[in-house]
């Protein structure tokens, strides 16, 4: 594995976690939940999802009891997933904070959405938005 590219179960592992944050954060109305999850976001998008917390997690705690990876990908749609993630979830902290409620509640239920969808059923759809923009770009 190089560094531009991912173990596939990492992203889709680091999705589970996340459902899970977000889920929590739109059941209690946390918005200190949101912003954890915001700065995971943040970190992911900035750094990398290789070296987001919940990349971290996953290579100390699980990918060591997985068989060997077999498949990769590139990190770059993961991360541009990432970035997508951090505007919803800053337009839901901006929603919980200074209102509109529905704002936040909606952008939450979004992201939560999307990363659900990744997490069951392995379908990015950050990433499906970056490949798209890339074939418009040429």
């Amino acid at each position: 594995m190089t560094v531009d590219t991912v173990d596939v179960r990492g992203p889709r592992f680091g999705a589970a976690l996340t459902t899970v944050v977000l889920a929590a954060a739109l059941i209690t109305g946390s918005g200190w939940l949101l912003a954890f999850q915001t700065l995971v976001f943040a970190l992911g998008a900035s750094a990398g999802v290789q070296r987001s917390p919940y990349a971290w997690l996953f290579n100390v705690a699980v990918r060591p009891r997985l068989s060997a990876a077999t498949e990769f990908e590139d990190a770059a749609p993961p991360r541009f997933a990432q970035r997508v993630g951090l505007l919803f979830a800053v337009a839901g902290l901006a929603g919980y904070a200074v209102g509109p409620q529905w704002l936040g509640l909606a952008a939450t239920g979004c992201a939560l959405a999307a990363a659900f969808l990744n997490a069951a059923f392995g379908y990015c759809l950050g990433c499906e938005m970056y490949l798209l923009l890339r074939r418009a770009a040429g």
